[in-house]
């Protein structure tokens, strides 16, 4: 006897993300942009979505930085 919908039923939304572990994301990478010489004030100035755009390309973050501080 074949077991219908009734018996196995599944959760149909995802659980949602939760705000803790974004802000530790978030925090963790303003912190590397400020390992890779970015200067705190101007991290903190920066939206989110900033950030992770910097971060895909840390090799011309860091270009960037030493070329400033010539």
């Amino acid at each position: 006897m074949p077991l219908g919908r009734k018996y196995n039923k599944k959760n149909m939304t995802r659980p949602t993300k939760g705000g803790g572990k974004k802000r530790r994301r978030q925090n963790l990478h303003r912190k590397r942009l400020i390992a890779l010489g970015v200067s705190e004030e101007v991290v903190n100035k920066m939206n989110p979505r900033d950030v992770r755009t910097k971060l895909k390309y840390p090799a011309k973050v860091a270009a960037e930085v030493a070329a400033a501080k010539k």
